[in-house]
């Protein structure tokens, strides 16, 4: 049994050129529009909801946690645009690691992948629900039923916990102020005036459901008139966003940055997911590649240029909204209306911010739903997944099903899915893609024979940089925070060893990469790339660890069942 056979990037071409010719996708995109798309998927939820929570947790000093995961990011940027250039197919990380690690990995990166594009996009259509149901609240004069705004899980657990409070003596007045308890009124409510069939309360976020089959239809229609759409709204939020930072700049007051730091780096980290779900979305791109007029040219340029821009917008607005308020007071939803609210003479632009969330939220709504499909396309081509899945529409030019197949997987979720759970998670596979593209470039790099890309990744030898700095570190642990060491070595029981285990399993990988380092001389960038991103998977929790495990056993067992006998390879051999 051959886990691990690999697939020729001249095969791939080749298949990829033959798909083309009989069926192809239609080539409609440069590098401004993969620019925009890269920009699209970024600037959504991080710049309208979660740089709140970051905000509130580490002061000021976030736009350091934004610098840095930008940095991450681009680390992993490079090894995504050296594949993309070499290798111009929509199979993304997918493709990639079939030619670096063998078809195990390639199926375990692909299977990753779903929950960036596919769930994560369950967690975009539930915040983009808010923005809607929010915006039609305030701007007019009619209101969404609760009972339309929410999953019926959550509706029903925050209606036991508010009705043990009601038996327990509490007013409904007193469950509204009280800060624990708060957070399910919206569900009381929900629950109680659903309407029912039999036992069944009716309850659904069907906001979530309209925006996830507008969008579905878009991408199905064609990748023209997804790029158009793309475009418009990323002309539309970057305008808004231009114009918080430009109108925000003349009330900043300078006494609200300090401290800068007020809950130290423990506090500023601790804000590292959220941050982090911010840039997700930028390789959505690289899917696109089968669809570009210049790949090799244009892909790169587009990644990397998206990065930059969201990059220098997020350290603005970071520095714009905690110079206008204090730090403490931005743990709201819509932070960037919220600050606005509070200057009277600026409460128009709340509503403007309003509109254009919703708009935001669209458009990565849209980038991660034209990703998918193209990963199932790939795989199914590679006989991993049924051939009904590398079907494309004749007229519209698109990967059909799959299309249909991830609208139909964002949808289902919407019904019972806990929000914040799909973020951590989301998370967790996209790293875990950067992870093995990161390695998957210094896999490349190390064999003598495999071609070379276009795109380089500038060369800078790690071979004592990187030990170096594992060492430094450990120094800077030993003298700086001997508690954290002596937190944990310390052995306590089994539960405290697993929630423990992420940092231990960052650190032994920081060690055995430093060896391996040294002995292969390695590029540092994708060393970097594949530490940074190691780091922030291990800043996670090992509840979401344990979740992903969760997640990739299943795809296994698909593997397993049908991926592994109908592979191309096996056939070819």
């Amino acid at each position: 049994m051959n886990l691990f056979r690999k697939k020729a990037i001249a095969d791939i071409l080749k298949s990829s050129s033959t798909e083309a010719q009989h069926s192809g996708l239609a080539k409609h995109l440069g590098v401004r529009d993969l620019t925009a798309f890269g920009i699209a998927a970024i600037i959504g939820a991080g710049i309208f909801s979660t740089i709140g929570k970051a905000s509130a947790d580490g002061g000021p000093g976030v736009i350091f946690l934004f610098i840095f995961t930008a940095i991450a990011c681009s680390f992993a940027a490079f090894a995504y645009a050296e594949f993309a250039s070499l290798i111009p197919v929509s199979g993304s990380a997918y493709t990639y690691s079939y030619v670096a690690f063998g078809e195990l990995f390639a199926w375990i990166i692909g299977w990753a992948l779903i929950m960036e594009y596919a769930i994560g996009n369950v967690t975009v259509a539930i915040s983009w629900s808010d923005y809607f149901t929010s915006l039609i609240s305030n701007a007019t004069p009619y209101k969404v039923s609760e009972w339309l705004c929410l999953d019926y899980f959550t509706a029903k657990a925050s209606y036991i916990k508010v009705m043990a409070a009601l038996l327990g003596g509490s007013t409904i007045e007193q469950i509204a102020a009280n800060s624990d308890l708060a957070s399910s009124m919206e569900g009381f409510y929900a629950y109680s005036s659903a309407p029912s069939i039999g036992s069944l309360k009716i309850i659904f976020d069907a906001p979530a459901l309209l925006i996830n089959v507008l969008i579905t239809w878009l991408v199905y229609r064609g990748i023209r008139e997804s790029r158009n759409a793309s475009n418009i709204m990323v002309v539309i939020k970057l305008v808004v966003v231009v114009l918080v930072i430009v109108v925000g700049v003349f009330f900043i007051n300078t006494e609200n940055w300090n401290p800068f730091l007020p809950n130290g780096i423990g506090g500023l980290l601790s804000g590292i997911s959220a941050v982090f779900f911010a840039y997700i979305g930028f390789d959505a791109i690289s899917t696109t590649a089968e669809e570009c007029k210049n790949p090799q040219r244009d892909l790169p340029r587009g990644i990397l240029y998206s990065i930059l821009i969201c990059t220098v917008l997020y350290v603005a607005i970071a520095l714009v909204i905690t110079g206008i308020v204090k730090y403490n007071e931005l743990k709201v939803g819509d932070p960037l209306a919220y600050v606005f609210e509070k200057i009277s003479s600026l409460k128009w632009l709340s509503g403007v911010i309003a509109v254009s969330a919703v708009v935001a939220m669209a458009s990565v709504m849209l980038v991660f739903q034209l990703g998918q499909p193209r990963i199932w396309m790939s795989m199914s081509r590679d006989g991993l997944l049924p051939p009904i899945f590398a079907k494309v529409h004749p007229k519209f030019k698109t990967p059909s099903f799959s299309t249909l197949f991830t609208g139909l997987m964002v949808a289902l979720p919407i019904f019972f899915v806990d929000i914040n759970m799909v973020t951590d998670i989301c998370s967790a596979g996209t790293l875990f893609a950067f992870m093995l593209v990161c390695g998957g470039v210094l896999k490349l790099h190390t064999d003598p024979n495999a071609p070379r890309s276009s795109f380089k990744t500038p060369y800078i030898n790690s071979k004592f940089i990187i030990p170096a700095l594992f060492i430094l570190t450990l120094s800077l642990v030993l003298v700086y925070a001997p508690d954290w060491l002596g937190y944990y070595f310390k052995f306590e029981s089994w539960s405290s060893f697993f929630t423990k285990l992420p940092m231990y399993a960052f650190f032994i990988g920081f060690a055995l990469i430093s060896y391996l380092a040294f002995r292969y001389s390695f590029s540092l960038i994708p060393v970097l790339g594949l530490l940074s991103c190691f780091y922030m998977l291990s800043q996670l929790g090992s509840k979401n660890w344990f979740y992903f495990l969760v997640w990739l056993i299943i795809g296994l067992v698909i593997y397993f069942a049908y991926g592994y006998r109908h592979s191309k390879l096996i056939k070819r051999a």
